[in-house]
């Protein structure tokens, strides 16, 4: 049976005459599932889209034959590896966006500030900086890899989500304050805090981040928690997000 329909994608799907209506709801359908990671029916898509679910199987075919959507074993439809490839190639964008901003944020915190991707079940650093006076800082590699359910980085771009059941305790508590703050979840005696990397009013964003920082002392969440938001806020906006 087909899910009820939200009001907001309905109308997305009318789009305006400049657009191509197909390659529109094409865009709409990935964002779909990107916001069910445990997958989607096409009955499901077309009651969402506000389509027959004819289009809607012809949409998803052809994004499968691209491996940008993929059918797992139970028939439902998630995103696929072709996905991954773009997002990949957006990285270097995004570093590029957020690099002045996040050593604003190191500098201003005198803590390590970092910038998490995910790929899949994983928090990805993409980006980290030091601050500028610093003599010693924490290890924190380009590259290193971790759960999305440990660590600041990961909680705050599962907070980015939208609700769904069963989530923790840590996620819902960063949905409500707008961050994340953890300790020695990824290293014994590091305290984390990131925010989630959210879209602002021009659309959804299309990837999934986190900003954050990282120390080996204490945390004043009341004083680094907003300029940790704001620099979320402000890479957000770098991206037209």
């Amino acid at each position: 049976m087909a899910g009820k329909g939200r009001e907001p994608d309905r109308d997305a799907t009318k789009a305006a005459p400049a657009a191509l209506q197909t390659l529109d709801r094409g865009l709409l359908l990935l964002d779909l599932l990107a916001r069910h990671p445990d997958g989607m029916s096409v009955a499901q898509l077309a009651g969402q889209l506000g389509i027959h679910r004819a289009i809607a199987y012809r949409l998803a075919a052809t994004l499968e034959q691209r491996a940008m959507i993929s059918r797992g074993p139970d028939g439902q439809l998630r995103l696929g590896v072709g996905v991954l490839t773009l997002a990949r190639a957006f990285q270097p964008q995004l570093r590029a966006a957020a690099h002045p901003l996040l050593q604003s944020l190191a500098n201003d915190t005198e803590c390590t500030a970092f910038l998490s991707v995910a790929e899949g079940g994983e928090g990805v650093a993409i980006l980290v900086c030091e601050p500028r006076d610093s003599v010693m800082g924490i290890a924190y590699r380009v590259g290193s890899r971790h759960p999305l359910d440990r660590g600041a980085a990961g909680i705050a771009i599962l907070s980015g989500r939208e609700p769904a059941p069963g989530e923790s305790e840590a996620v819902l508590r960063a949905r409500r304050d707008g961050y994340s703050l953890t300790y020695g979840q990824l290293q014994k005696g590091a305290v984390g805090l990131a925010s989630p990397i959210r879209a602002s009013a021009g659309g959804p964003m299309r990837f999934e981040a986190s900003v954050g920082v990282v120390a080996l002392i204490e945390l004043d969440a009341d004083r680094i928690a907003p300029a940790v938001t704001a620099c979320a806020t402000a890479i957000a906006r770098a991206l037209g997000g």
